[in-house]
């Protein structure tokens, strides 16, 4: 069975197997030589190396076909949906936030929730608190891409791809400009982190997810435009 992985993480998976090669390697000569304690160590060494491997696995998706719904950004849990008084990234007024957790043990690959345009794209130095840490959205490294969305949607649509305590490198796949499908491969975060969507308002979408519910990038609906006039808060 063929497993696809994300090229923005050939460096990491080759110094992996350099390092888990090697290791694995040397133990196997010593096991060979009557140091039969090795063999363990072997072993130990190729499950170390296929679980780095893992975290790059790029899985296709299918995304879907409703053209009012918000979908996932990433996998993970879910850790807050949140109303906030305003955004700088979506202008005055309320709007609505939901933040997913990635453990190391998620797909790391960032999807557009949204079909649209990537109007524009913010990259901020920060700490590295651990992305379950309920000020990591505002202290930690991140990378902001913001989306006008196509209609039915209300823009601008905001996925912040926020750096945890083991993650510190935050890869964006897209440009200014670039046109975006939803369920559409936006980036990558190297190992533990934190992705969030935003979105104008607290009456105009419907959040479909609760705080602990896991979440698969490109295929979870998270939250769906409401109709004109329905209250969602």
């Amino acid at each position: 069975m063929q497993i696809p992985l994300a090229r923005a993480g050939w460096r990491e998976m080759l110094i992996l197997s350099l390092l888990f090669g090697s290791a694995a390697a040397v133990a196997c000569a010593a096991a060979t030589r009557g140091w039969g304690w090795c063999w363990p160590v072997a072993g130990v060494c190729v499950l170390g190396w296929l679980a780095g491997i893992l975290f790059f696995r790029d899985p296709d998706r299918r995304t879907p076909p409703d053209p009012a719904a918000l979908i996932a950004a990433a996998d993970g849990k879910i850790v807050e949906t949140a109303t906030l008084d305003r955004h700088e990234d979506v202008g005055e007024g309320p709007a609505t936030r939901i933040s997913t957790f990635l453990s190391v043990l998620d797909v790391h690959v960032n999807r557009s929730p949204c079909a649209g345009v990537v109007r524009k794209i913010r990259y901020k130095r920060g700490r590295f608190l651990d992305a379950r840490h309920p000020d990591c959205g505002r202290l930690n490294e991140a990378n902001t891409i913001v989306i006008d969305p196509d209609p039915p949607h209300v823009g601008p649509v905001v996925v912040r791809q926020i750096a945890g305590k083991i993650a510190r490198r935050i890869v964006c796949s897209v440009a200014e400009g670039d046109r975006v499908e939803a369920g559409e491969r936006i980036g990558l975060i190297k190992f533990g982190s934190r992705t969030e969507i935003i979105v104008p308002g607290c009456d105009l979408y419907a959040p479909c997810v609760t705080v602990g519910q896991s979440t698969r990038g490109a295929v979870t609906i998270v939250a769906r435009r409401t109709a004109d006039g329905e209250k969602a808060c």
